[in-house]
C-alpha cells in the first residue's frame, strides 16, 4: 500500500520561508551550505574512522561496538528508504513554485523521509554508543546536515526530522541490542585472524 503525502500543507509556509531566506543569503554563505549538504555525510565516515581506531586503544568490546556502527547506518538507510517506497511526497521544490540553490531532483524521487537527514542521525547516534563526545560533534554536524537539505531547497521540514526519528530510533534499538552481545562477540572474533582489528597488540 501507498500513501501520497501533501507537503505543502504540512509546513509549505516554513519551507518558502527558509528557501526565500536563502535567496538573500550570502554567496559564501550558499556556496558552504551546497557543499555541506552534497557532500557532508562523507565526514560521517571519518568520524567512523576515528571511532574505530580509537576504539582499538580501549579494547576489543569498544572495537566491536565501533565496527557496529557502519552496518547499523546502513540498516537505518534501509528503513528510511522502505518509507520512502510507501510515502510518495513528491518534492517541495517541484510541487511550490520557489527558486532553490540546488537542482530539483528528477520525479519519483520521493522527499519523505530525508536520506540524509536519516543517515547522519543513524551515524550520530550509534557514535555516542562509542564515545560520547565524538558522538555529540557527530550530532551538531547531523543537525547542520538536516537543516542544510532544507536550505538548499529539496526537502520539508518534516522530511528531514521525519529522517533523523527513523535513523536515530533505528540505530538506538540496534545498538541497544548489539550492546548485549559485543563482548562474547569480541571474544570469539579475537581468536580468528580479525584479531588486529579489535585491539593494539
Amino acid at each position: 500500500m501507498m500513501f501520497a503525502l501533501t507537503g505543502p500543507a504540512v509546513d509549505g509556509p516554513a519551507y518558502v520561508d527558509v528557501v526565500h531566506l536563502a535567496q538573500h543569503a550570502p554567496d559564501w554563505l550558499n556556496d558552504s551550505v551546497s557543499a555541506w549538504s552534497t557532500y557532508g555525510l562523507a565526514v560521517f565516515a571519518v568520524f567512523m574512522v576515528i571511532a574505530w581506531w580509537s576504539a582499538r586503544r580501549v579494547g576489543a568490546t569498544a572495537s566491536v561496538t565501533a565496527l557496529a556502527v557502519p552496518v547499523v547506518v546502513v540498516v537505518a538507510y534501509a528503513v528510511d528508504a522502505a518509507l520512502k517506497l510507501l510515502v510518495h511526497e513528491n518534492r517541495p521544490c517541484r510541487s511550490l513554485r520557489v527558486t532553490v540553490l540546488e537542482t530539483c531532483p528528477a520525479r519519483g524521487d520521493w522527499s519523505f523521509p530525508s536520506n540524509h537527514a536519516a543517515v547522519a542521525a543513524a551515524a550520530a547516534v550509534a557514535l555516542l554508543f562509542v564515545f560520547r563526545r565524538l558522538g555529540a560533534v557527530a550530532v551538531a554536524a547531523a543537525v547542520a546536515m538536516a537543516a542544510s537539505r532544507v536550505w538548499v531547497g529539496v526537502h520539508y521540514p518534516h522530511d528531514v526530522l521525519a529522517g533523523a526519528v527513523v535513523g536515530a530510533l533505528t540505530v538506538t534499538a540496534a545498538m541497544s541490542v548489539l550492546r548485549r552481545w559485543a563482548g562474547p562477540l569480541a571474544r570469539r572474533l579475537a581468536a580468528t585472524r580479525l584479531r588486529p582489528l579489535l585491539a593494539v597488540s
